[in-house]
């Protein structure tokens, strides 16, 4: 049986084909779906907002740790 938190809500939504053709790009690199590619951002865009709210700077590091990119505007 599903716990309220676990239950599953149906989104129909209107993207460009740009969006779509990327999408589909980003579930082929990853083996995955569009929805699980979808579900990822979301949870990536969490972490980026929770960090930002705790006065954090979210970016990306080369192997050495050194910043490459600062993530801005989200």
């Amino acid at each position: 049986m599903m716990t309220p938190d676990k239950v599953k809500v149906r989104l129909n939504f209107v993207v460009s084909s740009e969006i779509n053709e990327t999408l589909e790009e980003l579930a082929n690199k990853t083996g995955g779906t569009k929805t699980e590619v979808f579900r990822r951002a979301i949870a990536l865009m969490e972490v980026i907002v929770d960090a930002k709210e705790q006065g954090k700077k979210v970016g990306i590091t080369d192997k050495d740790r050194n910043l490459v990119t600062e993530i801005v505007g989200i």
